[in-house]
């Protein structure tokens, strides 16, 4: 097995497909990459892979969707004594029927908002300055977006930490299923994005907009019947669409990047964008953010 001592290591959730999978390959060329999931024996089958490419790996198993396995997690990463350089925080879902967690949040929320939170605080405390920090969130948080009002997205529909861990959206809600939810938690992932930003200014912590990946996010966690219902929807996001490897190619970019941004909302190309008017007041962030706190600290009260 190579060596992990001494080379800059890169984190990052959702490893062992899609977009996660080709930019932790891409990582691979640059030091030892922490790979983070549910599954152990994907991990185990991605962590082979990178080895037979002389690459250096090690395995994390997490479910974001579970608040003691994502500490347990960091814990186990910040134990390794690792030179973390990147955190990439990509895994993520949507759910057509909404389930819930152990603790009875709505699975999206939980996976998509608090998971990546969690453990994002968990590491902050453990990183160097200027450490890279990138959330994967979506342009379809804005409902001023026009190819998204064209699928049917309405943006964004935070009412509060708490509504939303009961997987309770802002009213008009949009008539495609999980739509809210996606839009929403991701909106949230941004939010907190930009506010980890503010909070820390030691590190560089940033957001991308991957473009539209088939297999990914929307489409890959919907039941097989519905997705002749689901695609259809996806055509206006068409001059939108990417690739897992395009995709791996400017979050690797950003990732290693030392030019000292932080704060930014990078779109599809790897240049900044705007996000909604929502995410782009300051007292917005900061009410996601500590609302957030105020949830998670009642759950371990």
């Amino acid at each position: 097995m190579p060596k992990t001592k001494n080379k800059p290591a890169y984190i990052v959730t959702g490893p062992t497909s899609g977009i996660g999978r080709e930019t932790a390959l891409v990582l691979a060329k640059h030091g030892t990459v922490v790979l983070v999931g549910r599954d152990r024996a994907k991990l185990d089958e991605m962590q082979k892979i990178i080895e037979r490419r002389r690459g250096s790996a090690v395995s994390v198993v997490c479910d974001l969707s579970d608040i003691g396995s994502v500490k347990r997690a960091a814990a186990e990463i910040v134990a390794r004594n690792l030179p973390i350089a990147g955190v990439l925080n990509n895994a993520g879902m949507r759910e057509v029927v909404p389930t819930k967690n152990a603790l009875g949040w709505d699975m999206s929320y939980a996976t998509n908002h608090i998971g990546p939170f969690v453990f994002t605080e968990a590491l902050v405390p453990h990183l160097a300055d200027g450490t890279n920090i990138l959330f994967v969130v979506s342009a379809v948080e804005d409902p001023e977006r026009p190819m998204a009002k064209r699928a049917g997205f309405l943006g964004g529909r935070y009412i509060s930490a708490e509504a939303s861990a009961r997987g309770e959206w802002k009213q008009p809600n949009s008539k495609v299923p999980g739509f809210d939810s996606y839009a929403t938690t991701k909106q949230c992932s941004l939010a907190t994005a930009l506010e980890f930003a503010r909070e820390n200014p030691r590190l560089h912590i940033n957001a991308v907009e991957p473009g539209l990946t088939p297999g990914t996010g929307l489409s890959r966690d919907a039941p097989r019947g519905l997705r002749h219902y689901i695609m259809p929807l996806l055509v206006p996001f068409i001059k939108a669409m990417s690739t897992p490897k395009r995709a791996a190619r400017i979050l690797s970019k950003i990732l290693l990047d030392t030019s000292n941004k932080t704060g930014v909302y990078y779109d599809r190309d790897g240049a900044p964008m705007s996000g909604s008017a929502q995410v782009r007041d300051p007292a917005f962030t900061a009410r996601v953010v500590s609302e957030t706190r105020e949830l998670l600290a009642a759950v371990s009260a």
